[in-house]
């Protein structure tokens, strides 16, 4: 069984990956309490859910696994993934668990775990789960099964924390707020807090039935929300994806504000705040012009792998609190223990109001590199690092990074999920990233 059948970074479902099923997940439910009991003890483990049809079958399911390993439950219901994992941490919980497949079609689903401090479960915990998935069930004596409650106040509590992300003299009054739930986990929780912080709220897709999440709407689909905020007149957007752990904003003049520009916002504030601690950690798909603008002012900048988890790992790695990708996870490590949209919006209208000036004037002190990529799909058993070693690729790249010299750079990445390199160039010539881009494509299709 692969990793990304139940990775912490959810169920994709990949091409050839193994359908989910009810006793699936209860196999898998048995094997992480079984687990999580041999190294935390007898407890409890937290489950939530987004907003898909599917929560319902596989919450039940998951719930049933665990009990029969001997591990309480606490269903927690529709709550964004961040919320969990704050729960799971201040519950005194022994894992949090996750359904939900983020960004994804309302077809699929995903698992993410949490350990008891809120974080992503480690990887030897993940395989010794791995490990027992394949091997026969083992439920426990009738005596020792596990027992299950619901948290009824489980948004109350995430929406209390999320306030309290903020300095407690600060609100939004005067302040109105489009926000696009995306039919997902946020659809209770963020008009809660916005409302409460004393903003004039503008709400779309809130209204989840169990289908429509992500359906054209939420941060993979910002026109609506930029259509929204033009009609109405408001200061700024906000756009969650279906489990609410990423964000992207929409300024008052209709501009897409992503993941790279809101990490510049937060970063040059605390710096001018002198609360900033280190750096900033992005991705090797983070735009240059962010590496750029915050050379220019003395603020360190290190790229991880894609992947939140990469990213977490290059925060703790040098002792820094903010990172991210361009796609809106961001991480505030001083706030919580992993991505949170809402808490990350939070931050940024924190900054719009110290900084006081609005957020496309912020946002525009970052100059955004043009960027193409192309994907050069690979034949039937090549290895993407075998290909980027060859001469002629090597010589096409060399070229291009002097002809771009300190004014762009030049990315040779193979897909994750599929059997392609993508070749990205940026700079600040639109017309001449994609002659180059084009020039190294051409170069590594040439040697396939």
């Amino acid at each position: 069984m692969s990793k990304p059948f139940f990775g912490t970074d959810g169920i994709r479902g990949p091409v050839g990956s193994e359908p989910i099923t009810p006793q699936t997940i209860v196999h898998l439910g048995w094997a992480l309490g079984t687990v999580i009991k041999k190294h935390y003890g007898k407890g409890s483990v937290l489950v939530g859910k987004d907003t898909r049809v599917s929560g319902y079958l596989l919450e039940s399911s998951m719930e049933a696994g665990l009990s029969s390993a001997g591990m309480d439950v606490v269903m927690l219901g529709p709550l964004p993934t961040p919320a969990i994992a704050y729960l799971t941490q201040t519950a005194r919980a022994n894992a949090g668990v996750v359904i939900s497949a983020s960004h994804n079609h309302y077809s699929d689903n995903g698992i993410k775990f949490f350990s008891p401090r809120g974080a992503k479960i480690s990887d030897e915990i993940q395989d010794e789960i791995e490990a027992l998935m394949g091997q026969p069930m083992q439920v426990v004596p009738s005596e020792q099964l596990g027992k299950a409650y619901r948290m009824d106040d489980a948004v109350g509590r995430y929406v209390e924390f999320c306030k309290g992300t903020i300095p407690r003299r600060m609100d939004f009054k005067g302040m109105r707020v489009a926000l696009d739930c995306a039919n997902g986990a946020a659809y209770q929780s963020a008009p809660t807090v916005f409302h409460e912080l004393g903003a004039e709220i503008e709400v779309i897709n809130n209204t989840p039935d169990g289908f429509n999440i992500n359906n054209n709407c939420g941060s993979t689909h910002i026109e609506g929300l930029q259509k929204l905020v033009l009609d109405k007149k408001c200061d700024v957007g906000i756009a969650f994806d279906g489990d609410a752990d990423r964000v992207l904003m929409v300024d008052s003049e209709g501009n897409v504000v992503d993941g790279d520009q809101l990490l510049f916002v937060i970063a040059i504030s605390q710096k001018e705040q002198g609360r900033l601690k280190g750096g900033v950690v992005g991705t090797l798909m983070s735009n240059f012009g962010m590496e750029k603008a915050l050379a220019e002012r003395n603020i360190p900048f290190v790229r991880a792998k894609v992947g939140d988890r990469y990213v977490m790992q290059e925060l703790k790695k040098h002792d820094w609190v903010i990172g991210g990708e361009s796609s809106g996870h961001i991480i505030c490590l001083d706030k919580t223990t992993t991505g949170d949209g809402l808490v990350s919006a939070l931050q940024v209208l924190t900054q719009v109001q110290f900084m006081e000036k609005p957020l496309h004037e912020l946002a525009s002190q970052m100059p955004m590199y043009p960027q193409d990529m192309i994907n050069v799909r690979l034949p039937e058993g090549t290895h993407a690092s075998e290909v980027v070693e060859l001469e002629a690729v090597k010589a096409a790249v060399a070229e291009v990074e002097v002809e771009l010299a300190d004014t762009g750079r030049v990315l040779l990445r193979p897909s994750g999920t599929e059997p392609v390199i993508r070749v990205m160039v940026e700079g600040q010539d639109l017309m001449q990233v994609k002659s180059a881009c084009q020039k190294i494509s051409t170069a590594v299709e040439q040697q396939l």
